[in-house]
């Protein structure tokens, strides 16, 4: 499993965007479930930041992530804001929760980070074991028209002394995307360089389904994410799915 140092070290200044749309499709997906919430895990959390939301609204949060960059700054986060967020470094597929939690979050395509499609049944019993009976597990995940049609393109985006260039492509023997990121941080006069491999795998929605009911979910439910990113043109139907499953109770 890749472990991201140098973009995480990043990550919160060349992805500020994906936290609206985050929180508009959390907001629609969980708006029902979230006020009879206690406790909850952010999966993949990354630099933390739906962790700390849903800290911020009164409930119990872990938050789990591979890298150990990461975690020290969600860590950081955290004592900033003064909130009470555990973080736990682990790997998706096989963390442990102190407790059983009413809710599992794992979001902007973290699971698709896996590195084999065989993967996913993992996730998935470690989710299970992590919830409460009648507990919900929500995600989204890139699908197979994204890896074909947005990862071969190459992009780059600019802030204040600081640079990002992705170039990728999708290997359809392996049914898995890859892309380069490459960074240019500036310091003083000059620009520091540094290169970063992402990898990702997808399944379809109809395996998605086998893996979730076979880990003992019900009332599986999709949602296609194009509405939560109107005007960009990056993201159209198909190319991502908001998904939301309960435990068996």
């Amino acid at each position: 499993m890749t472990v991201y140092t140098l973009l995480a070290r990043h990550y919160d200044a060349l992805f500020e965007g994906t936290a609206s749309w985050g929180a508009a499709a959390r907001d629609r997906m969980l708006g029902a479930i979230l006020p009879h919430v206690g406790s909850a895990c952010d999966l993949a959390c990354g630099t933390g930041t739906t962790a700390l939301e849903l800290a911020r609204t009164g409930i119990r949060v872990f938050a789990v992530d591979l890298s150990p960059t990461m975690c020290e700054l969600a860590r950081k986060k955290a004592r900033r804001a003064r909130l009470p967020v555990e973080i736990i470094e682990a790997d998706m597929r096989r963390f442990r929760l102190p407790e059983p939690v009413d809710l599992v979050t794992c979001e902007f395509d973290a699971i698709n980070h896996v590195p084999r499609k065989a993967d996913l049944p993992l996730v998935a019993r470690a989710v299970a074991r992590a919830l409460r009976p009648g507990g919900w597990f929500y995600f989204d995940a890139n699908n197979r028209l994204a890896f074909e049609k947005i990862w071969p393109v190459t992009w780059f985006t600019e802030k204040p002394g600081l640079l990002l260039l992705m170039r990728g492509g999708y290997d359809r023997r392996r049914d898995k995307a890859f892309a380069d990121a490459h960074v240019f941080v500036q310091k003083g006069r000059l620009w520091e360089r540094g290169h970063e491999r992402i990898e990702q795998v997808c399944w379809t929605s109809a395996e998605i389904r086998a893996v979730l009911s076979d880990a003992g979910f019900d009332r599986v439910r999709a949602r296609d994410a194009a509405p939560f990113f109107k005007g960009n043109p990056l993201y159209r139907r198909g190319y991502r799915t908001f998904w939301l499953a309960r435990k068996t109770a």
